[in-house]
């Protein structure tokens, strides 16, 4: 009976150890992908400087726009996130300091159109094009993100794994969440 007790007790150990091992190895891969999301930003962040001065080279052109710009960039670099300790009030804030530079960028390029020796140059050309790529990236890596951040937030609420999860107390990560008014359909004019 004795030996009976020793196994259950092993095969609980052993259940235990890969559980939280489980826990760690997913809650790492919520980081890993959120350090993409942000390298994402990053390389958004870093294309700026060169977009505004590549502007900048236009005579007449609406500095309120280029303030803007610049503003909502300082913004957007001053919110920084720990991932492994993040609440969706963390992740709201992010968000919206990360809204807030793509709509000023949106901003910029609509003004940009109404300057067709800016729109020629080869250079504003290849920001433009670099800035798109650039967005597409942040999607992905959201994307990726919020899957990794739903595959751990199921795990840690999974029999059973809840159980050992009331030891250790892993938290639920936040997602991101669609901008208010995304779900309504713009309306294009010609």
């Amino acid at each position: 009976m004795k030996k009976i007790w020793i196994l259950i007790l092993a095969v609980l150990a052993i259940w235990a150890v890969f559980s939280y091992n489980s826990l760690v190895k997913n809650s790492a891969n919520v980081s890993k992908t959120f350090a993409a999301v942000e390298s994402a930003y990053q390389r958004r962040t870093d294309l700026i400087p060169n977009l505004v001065n590549t502007v900048k080279g236009v005579a007449n052109f609406e500095q309120k726009t280029l303030t803007d710009v610049i503003n909502a960039r300082a913004s957007a670099t001053q919110t920084k996130l720990d991932p492994s300790n993040m609440t969706q009030e963390d992740m709201d804030k992010f968000q919206q300091a990360q809204s807030g530079v793509g709509g000023a960028l949106g901003r910029l390029l609509v003004v940009a159109e109404n300057y067709p020796v800016l729109k020629a140059t080869d250079s504003f050309r290849d920001l433009q094009v670099q800035l798109e790529g650039t967005e597409n990236r942040i999607k992905v890596e959201r994307d990726n993100y919020s899957s990794a951040a739903a595959d751990f937030n199921a795990k840690i609420k999974s029999f059973p794994t809840i159980l050992f999860n009331m030891l250790f107390r892993f938290k639920e990560t936040p997602v991101f969440k669609s901008e208010a008014g995304a779900d309504k359909v713009p309306t294009v004019t010609f």
